[in-house]
């Protein structure tokens, strides 16, 4: 079986949550859990608050990566650039993707100071699955 977008989309879209790696100014790594969800285009979307660390670490170094999976020893590996989302139709839709995924997060939206969302477009994609038979494809976008 070959890795297809459709596959990524399928996988990621049956997963709440990932680890989001980003880089501090002083070029130090930094991960958190993040809630997930992802686009058609396979574009994953995120939360977070102005006062976080991986918010300043995107402002300033966008390239991230994210560990998204690790049931059933299948995961996605996810590599991309970062950035916030403004006010326009595009960025309206991708929070409906991501209120879709988290109702609660609509909420959050209007009582959260300083809550903002945040979209990964990617670059590089590997799908792992460990099981019979073994599948560890690249996917290059």
């Amino acid at each position: 079986m070959n890795v297809t977008k459709e596959l990524i989309y399928e996988f990621i879209n049956q997963q709440k949550l990932g680890v989001v790696s980003t880089v501090n100014p002083d070029d130090k790594p930094e991960a958190a859990v993040v809630g997930i969800a992802i686009s058609v285009n396979l574009e994953i979307v995120f939360d977070t608050v102005k006062t976080s660390r991986k918010y300043l670490n995107i402002l300033n170094k966008p390239n991230v990566a994210l560990a998204i999976g690790w049931d059933d020893e299948i995961t996605v590996q996810y590599e991309g650039v970062a950035e916030i989302l403004g006010d326009n139709d595009g960025a309206d839709n991708l929070r409906e993707v991501y209120f879709r995924a988290f109702p609660d997060g609509r909420e959050r939206a209007e009582t959260w100071p300083g809550l903002v969302h945040i979209k990964v477009t990617p670059n590089w994609l590997r799908y792992s699955n460990y099981n019979e038979p073994q599948q560890i494809e690249e996917l290059t976008l």
